[in-house]
């Protein structure tokens, strides 16, 4: 483990501990022989990571440059308005060369200066901001904001290192993303200070845009790293005070009893859409920034709310080595019976965090889903089996590998990224570029290279494979965004000069000297998580660990086996198998209740129906077959859950759900009558008494009409005095 970590200075203590707490026993021991698989060939496999990724790079400047992103089964340019939609993925692109401002960076890392250059150049030239597209505000951020930031980062480095180099460079890029940034600013023009999900880059938030109220927790919550370092570049504090109201309201929306954050809310009242809490979709990036903002900037508010968020998560979510979502208003039931790709990011948090042996173990769980399937798909049940079969060559994975291997230098992580490495080149490798994987179980290609291949997925690869003496940056002077570019640790102010080195990682060596006695007590003492394990014995354990997590993979994988193989119960039909020809599944889906209908433009459109189902019993049998499966998991998992206070979680059956809401109906109707009564007699009862108080007023103002009326019998018998009685009755 790290025996400490860089913490920022304040006013009670010389020394703050920085939570980017890498567990490093560099030149500590040699990697165990016991352990290896086959020596790994650094050097080789760096050479090969560097051919993929100029194969990717070249393969997208020959056939789609300037377009956003490359279609490497078409061999061309992917462009909005031209080539077929995709839906909200295409909010993304912009028409602003992508691909090429993303991964400008990378270009450096691989030591490619003179292409860095010259695509320099050809930003600056070429790319504008003035296009009538709606654009997303997060992944403009992550990829083109931060892409330009990081791209002037690495050019003011190569004009210091070289006087030669980029002598014509003034400050352009940083100029072109306070430009972008300026662009999406309407966007935080809300209530709450969460912007908008998406903007028009020419003309702003349009009045359609407006009404979309909606928007992912990870959208407002990713912004705080790219505008922090724009304000702090540029002396322009708009950018950093924007994303800094959205992070403070974000927090100010979490459940206060579990500390748990749903992943979709209401950008103007904050109430939450979709209450499921997890580390996943919607929600992942912005726990990262949370933690990031502080290694970034020295704000504890940021720590302080990032270990409230992660004591939750593992107290809640995490179960053994899997992570659950549930409810965030009742954290002790599930959500959904399956886990999304997006999470493998969070082993890597964990080690920045200090939680080595959790990062170990959920790592090694993701590692087992792809042994399984070659490649981690989009989604996977809590069993291991493939939910959703797509795999678009995202980066979250080989991050998590790279950042425990510097934490351990464990040659696992190098073999692990091996296999990574010679999946994409026997699956993925296409004439033009990387294909995406429409489904990894037949291995279809998806006619599709996102910009973050070349930004994350290979960047990460070559690094890994790379010593840090070897790499034209020292990585340990940067922070790096969810989009894996460059945010110097330089850019933020203090003036207290007494403090640890400004380093991401330390060397052990540094603090181990007698004179530094001090500086490493206090490097332990700021350890969350202490391995009682000697220096020398790292591999072993962490071997030991992952040995724990197959047996539980497996204990699991069989005990789905033994279910789904109960008599009488048959396969249910899932999404990705169905088939509109397949008599079968049009049989099934009429047993469900589902009516399919064919729209004009292809799409199938499918409207259930509880009553028109035939047979009731075989769903409600399939789904307590699932669930039962899913409790038994959860009943193995807190048998071996690694966190020793955790909550069981319970599953709710469908069937019980309905009960539920039947009940609650009935409730409510009761509910609706009574509150019907009671007006209706406060009302009677307000006329009633009105009536009485007229009455008593209108005989007390007017006391002679009793008389008179006494009187009027005996004035009618007087036939002379008729016309006076009748004008006194009046």
């Amino acid at each position: 483990m790290l025996d400490g970590i860089w913490r920022w200075p304040s006013s009670t203590d010389q020394f703050m501990y920085s939570i980017y707490f890498l567990h490093i026993y560099i030149g500590l021991v040699a990697c165990d022989t016991a352990y290896d698989n086959g020596k790994i060939d650094r050097i080789a496999l760096r050479l090969q990571a560097k051919e993929m990724f100029m194969h990717g790079y070249n393969s997208y400047m020959k056939y789609a440059y300037p377009h956003d992103e490359l279609m490497p089964l078409s061999c061309k340019g992917r462009q909005r308005g031209v080539t077929p939609p995709r839906g909200d993925i295409d909010d993304a692109l912009g028409n602003f060369s992508l691909t090429l401002v993303d991964s400008l960076d990378s270009l450096v890392v691989l030591g490619e200066l003179n292409e860095f250059e010259k695509s320099v150049e050809r930003i600056v030239k070429n790319v504008c901001f003035d296009s009538n597209l709606v654009v997303s505000v997060f992944e403009t951020n992550i990829r083109m904001v931060g892409g330009l930031i990081s791209g002037h980062v690495m050019a003011k480095m190569v004009q210091s290192k070289d006087e030669n180099r980029l002598r014509w460079y003034k400050n352009e890029l940083l100029q072109m993303a306070v430009e972008l940034a300026d662009r999406l600013l309407p966007a935080f023009n809300t209530s709450s200070g969460i912007p908008y999900s998406r903007i028009n880059l020419k003309y702003g938030m349009l009045d359609y845009l407006r009404q979309q109220h909606d928007t992912c927790t990870a959208c407002g919550g990713t912004m705080i790293l790219e505008f922090a370092a724009l304000s702090r570049l540029t002396g322009k504090p708009i950018y950093e005070e924007k994303a800094r109201k959205a992070m403070d309201f974000l927090w100010a929306q979490r459940h206060r009893g579990s500390d748990l954050m749903g992943t979709v809310l209401n950008v103007h009242s904050g109430d939450w859409i979709r209450r499921d809490a997890g580390i996943g979709a919607g929600i992942d990036s912005y726990y990262e920034y949370c933690l990031k903002a502080y290694i970034l900037l020295g704000d504890e508010g940021y720590l302080y709310r990032f270990n409230k968020h992660y004591d939750a998560i593992m107290k809640y979510v995490n179960k053994g080595p899997l992570f659950i979502d549930v409810h965030m208003h009742k954290p002790t039931v599930a959500a959904r019976t399956y886990m999304d790709s997006l999470l493998a990011f969070w082993p890597g948090i964990q080690v920045l965090k200090g939680d080595l042996k959790a990062a170990i173990e959920f790592h090694e769980t993701l590692y087992q889903v792809i042994k399984r399937h070659k490649f981690l798909p989009e989604a996977f049940t809590h069993d291991l089996q493939v939910h959703w079969a797509q795999h678009p060559i995202r980066p979250e994975f080989i991050e998590s590998t790279y950042l425990l291997y510097r934490a351990t230098k464990d040659e696992h992580y190098l073999r692990v990224a091996k296999n990574v490495l010679d999946s994409m080149n026997k699956f993925l490798r296409v004439d033009c570029g990387f294909a995406a994987v429409k489904d990894i179980r037949s291995m279809n290609h998806e006619d599709r290279m996102d910009s973050f291949v070349l930004s994350e997925t290979l960047k990460y690869l070559y690094m890994i494979f790379t010593d840090p003496s070897d790499l034209q940056i020292d990585l340990d002077n940067y922070v790096l965004t969810t989009e894996a570019h460059f945010i110097p640790l330089s850019i933020a102010d203090t003036d207290n000069s007494e403090k640890l080195p400004r380093r991401l990682i330390i060397d052990p060596d540094e603090i181990i000297d007698d004179e530094n006695a001090m500086i490493a007590k206090k490097f332990r003492s700021a350890c969350p998580t202490v391995i009682n394990e000697k220096h020398d014995n790292l591999p072993a354990y962490a071997e030991g660990l992952r040995n724990t997590v197959q047996n539980i993979v497996s204990e699991l994988a069989k005990n789905s086996e033994s279910t789904n193989s109960c008599p009488g119960i048959p396969k249910r039909l899932s999404a990705w198998s169905f088939s509109p020809t397949n008599v079968e599944h049009l049989r099934q889906l009429k047993q469900m209740g589902i009516q399919m209908e064919f729209q004009v433009d292809g799409h199938v459109h499918l409207t259930h129906s509880p009553d028109s189902g035939e047979a009731n019993e075989f769903t409600t049998e399939t789904e307590l077959a699932e669930s039962d499966n899913m409790l038994n998991s959860m009943c193995m998992l807190d048998n071996t859950a690694s966190v020793k206070k955790q909550a069981n979680i319970y599953i709710v059956h469908s069937s019980h759900a309905a009960v539920t809401q039947l009940l609650s109906m009935i409730m409510l109707v009761v509910l609706l009558w009574l509150s019907v009564m009671i007006v209706a007699m406060v009302v009677v009862c307000v006329v009633v008494c009105g009536y009485r108080i007229m009455t008593i007023r209108r005989s007390t103002s007017n006391p002679i009409n009793a008389d008179e009326t006494n009187t009027s019998d005996c004035v009618e018998m007087n036939d002379d005095d008729d016309y006076e009685t009748s004008e006194a009755s009046s």
